[in-house]
């Protein structure tokens, strides 16, 4: 095993260890930029439009990314396993 696949099973572990949602938005606030953190959130965003059929084109306008960016999470999301659900949805 690497160090990267070392350091990577840790930020899991830790993660996994935090026990509501506001300590993960904190330790997410803490271990990325804020363009990193909103990042991620669009690519969570675009798995989820895609899982709801709306066109890429469509995902690209609405998120304001670029079309490349949905196709990617397009591909991504074919390799997710199974047991991934997608997120709830958040009305706050």
């Amino acid at each position: 095993m690497s160090l990267d696949d070392v350091h990577q099973a840790d930020l899991v572990d830790y993660l996994l260890a935090l026990d509501s949602p506001e300590a993960m938005n904190e330790a997410l606030a803490s271990l990325l930029t804020p363009a990193e953190y909103q990042e991620i959130s669009k690519r969570l965003q675009i798995f989820k439009l895609l899982r709801e059929g709306v066109p890429h084109r469509k995902i690209a306008e609405t998120l304001g990314v670029g079309i490349a960016t949905v196709s990617r999470g397009s591909r991504a999301l074919t390799t997710l396993p199974t047991s991934v659900s997608s997120p709830s949805s958040r009305t706050d």
